[in-house]
């Protein structure tokens, strides 16, 4: 089968960093099933491990956490799913990933795709919509019903961000602020439904001031945390929460404790890396979601489709994304 995979951690711009192989076909077992993979999205998650993390000796890695495609067989103690399953899926970080024509994945971690959508859309939307719905309401456990709260989520253009206003949004009654600093993005999340946009780019206390807009209750930081992170104090409530999902090299949290406030980590593949009891929620979580699409609820945040999955068409997409200037997700669709 064509894969795209790489043996050294070089840069970029360097045609080996990633390259068109084959390899041989897997077989599913126990609760794997083989998916056909039909398009894929790039996230940052793939560009820091092809930049770090060394293929084992002799042997390619294929990297890549985001797919939809088609079961093509199941192993013997799934019961989810069923070859001809259209599916979508973020896969899990200790496996080999979805830049290639067919790839393992464990059922509990999958969902159905969304009716609606073609392979391309729905592929711009798992791994996202996971770290998003898991942030919110898993990590924060932020209020569905209360008006009187408001979330500052702060780089919201990107593809974490497009999915979480627009699961705010639909799901909660809090009053969302997000940040953004170029017109396109800006205009972008107006369309998702932010009901202010603050530009990051300024301290984030000058911009509430100017905008009379009062402290928050939730801030959820997607990148650039340690920068952020004075301001993020002085524009959070005393006894607020705040949540992360980026790798700051120094996080320090010392000003957080006159107000109390809380810290969270996200990350999707927590519950696969260790097997989790509660390793099938996300199996439902992308099934609750597909249907929010299906019902017109939410909309795909596909970007940019960057052509055929090829070494070529994944190393523009990389250095794209490595740029800083992705809006919504980059995705590429068949071999």
């Amino acid at each position: 089968m064509k894969a795209i995979a790489y043996q050294k951690n070089l840069p970029i711009e360097d045609k080996n960093s990633l390259q068109d192989i084959e390899l041989t076909q897997p077989v599913a077992t126990g609760h794997d099933i083989l998916v056909e993979v039909k398009a894929i999205s790039v996230n940052p998650v793939d560009y820091k491990i092809r930049a770090s993390t060394p293929a084992p000796e002799d042997e390619w890695k294929v990297i890549g956490w985001d797919a939809t495609g088609i079961v093509k067989a199941v192993g013997d103690k799934v019961t989810l799913f069923q070859p001809g399953d259209k599916v979508w899926y973020a896969g899990d970080l200790t496996r080999s990933g979805s830049n290639a024509e067919m790839q393992l994945v464990d059922e509990r971690i999958v969902g159905a795709m969304p009716k609606s959508l073609s392979f391309s859309d729905a592929a711009a939307l798992p791994l996202t919509t996971l770290t998003a719905w898991e942030m919110l309401f898993d990590r924060l456990e932020v209020s569905k019903n209360d008006s009187a709260k408001s979330i500052l989520v702060i780089g919201a253009a990107g593809g974490v961000g497009s999915i979480m206003v627009q699961l705010l949004k639909q799901l909660t009654d809090l009053t969302i602020i997000a940040s953004a600093s170029r017109p396109e993005t800006i205009a972008w999340l107006q369309d998702l439904g932010a009901d202010h946009i603050v530009n990051h780019r300024n301290k984030l206390s000058d911009e509430f001031s100017e905008q009379n807009l009062a402290q928050v209750d939730y801030v959820v930081s997607l990148n650039n945390t340690d920068s952020h992170l004075v301001e993020i104090e002085k524009v959070i409530k005393p006894q607020g929460k705040f949540g992360l999902i980026d790798d700051p090299e120094v996080l320090d949290i010392m000003p957080f404790k006159a107000k109390a406030i809380s810290v969270h980590w996200e990350l999707m593949f927590t519950r696969s890396l260790f097997q989790t009891p509660d390793m099938q929620a996300q199996h439902d979580l992308l099934n609750e979601v597909a249907n929010l699409i299906d019902a017109g609820k939410i909309k795909t945040t596909l970007g940019e489709n960057f052509g055929t999955i090829n070494a070529e068409n994944l190393r523009k997409a990389h250095q794209f994304l490595e740029s800083g200037k992705a809006k919504g997700k980059i995705v590429l669709a068949g071999f």
